[in-house]
């Protein structure tokens, strides 16, 4: 017997013993490797069940923990997890609780640094747009600004994963449509609480994006994230209606409610110099989805991987990883939640083209990955339990703070 094999058989006698006493795999997380040869779904709450198993992958066996949810189930619904603010990051464990999730996944891909900028702050915002209860809270940076591995072909940033008011999962895209009304004229809105501005645009901060500063805006450009910052920035403050303040660089700090900070970069920050103190300014921002006209409960970022029962043309099938991914079927009604183990012994992972035939065995018809590698986390309550608990090995060892996440709720 190998030595390998003697540690995926030790990983399994233990297994067996937890789950005798009704614990899931990824206790105190040890580090240890979790595995069970037996696939067993084990009920968390009303439509929501757990389960994990092992996958042989090209690069070595890994093992996968799955929430299953079921959305015909009017007690149950899905939401966004994040921590108040875009830009800040917490625990999955620690947004489900205080959400009063009973499982979920964390989310989508973000700004996590800034070695490319001495002296700019990382904001920890994600790339794409994002939904929580209805309200819009960003949209998507541009393509070249994203963080995360190689989009497949066709694909960008405005991609999401949401549920509409429907309680239907679907996979779309959404553009900002915003407009700032000036005494002079309209002037496009083309950004919303995001960390990169495109070149030449004038973007909108409000109150959820939190208190980091806004300098990280007018870095880069719309090809090149590592692109030096702008030295043609400009910033107004609004509130009430009106301009109330101006600066020559972004600032930082709480944006009070009823507030907006516009950010202006080259030809936005010029126009943002004609508005003067005390000008009436109108801002209206909103999300257009391009597949369907259901407004949605939640969306967040990603890439699809799987459309229609079919992979996705393009997808990378040589980099294999730790992933997280989210997958449906029966018409957006049945989701699959997917978290890789990040133990030592399953470390190797899957590709992202993997990710879509093991979505795909799932069950799922459509399928979209989310942030991997030391993000990659599912959190579950035991049955009847009153927190969560995390159920596989994040890769770092413990759990690495996130934007957001995919938070699963159901009522007694």
């Amino acid at each position: 017997m190998t030595r390998r094999h003697k540690q995926l058989t030790a990983g399994r006698t233990v297994l067996t013993v937890l789950t005798t006493f009704g614990v899931l795999a990824g206790a105190a997380l040890t580090g240890a490797a979790p595995a069970d040869a037996v696939r067993k779904t084990v009920p968390i709450a009303q439509g929501v069940s757990y389960e994990q198993f092992d996958i042989a992958a090209a690069k070595g066996v890994t093992h996968a923990h799955v929430l299953l949810v079921d959305l015909r189930n009017t007690h149950v619904h899905l939401d966004l997890l994040y921590p108040g603010a875009v830009a800040a990051r917490a625990p999955v464990s620690n947004l489900a609780d205080s959400a009063g999730a009973v499982a979920g996944v964390n989310g989508d891909f973000f700004n996590i640094t800034e070695t490319q900028h001495p002296g700019v702050e990382a904001t920890g915002a994600s790339v794409g747009p994002a939904i929580a209860n209805r309200r819009v809270l960003k949209a998507a940076v541009p393509t070249g600004q994203r963080f995360g591995p190689s989009l497949p072909p066709g694909t960008n940033t405005r991609e999401v994963f949401g549920v509409g008011v429907d309680r239907r999962a679907r996979l779309d895209r959404l553009t900002l449509l915003g407009t700032v009304r000036t005494t002079e004229g309209p002037l496009p809105l083309r950004g919303l609480n995001q960390y990169a501005l495109p070149v030449g645009s004038v973007g909108a901060y409000t109150a959820r994006w939190g208190s980091v500063s806004r300098k990280r805006a007018t870095c880069g450009t719309d090809t090149d994230r590592a692109a030096a910052c702008s030295k043609d920035t400009y910033e107004v403050t609004v509130r009430g209606g009106r301009v109330v303040s101006a600066s020559g660089t972004p600032g930082r700090g709480p944006i009070g409610a009823g507030t907006t900070v516009l950010v202006g970069r080259e030809a936005g920050a010029r126009q943002l110099r004609k508005l003067s103190l005390g000008e009436q300014v109108s801002i209206r921002t909103g999300l257009l989805p391009s597949a369907s006209r259901i407004a949605y409960r939640f969306a967040l970022g990603g890439y699809p991987v799987l459309r229609d029962g079919q992979p996705l043309a393009g997808l990378d099938n040589t980099t294999a990883a730790v992933r997280t991914a989210v997958g449906f079927a029966s018409g957006g009604r049945r989701l699959v939640l997917f978290a890789l183990d990040g133990a030592p012994a399953y470390r190797s992972g899957l590709t992202i083209a993997e990710v879509a035939a093991q979505m795909r065995k799932l069950g799922s018809t459509d399928a979209f990955s989310l942030d991997g590698g030391g993000s990659t986390t599912l959190v579950a309550r035991a049955p009847g339990g009153s927190a969560v608990s995390v159920r596989n090995h994040p890769s770092g060892g413990a759990e690495r703070p996130v934007p957001n996440g995919i938070g699963v709720f159901s009522a007694p």
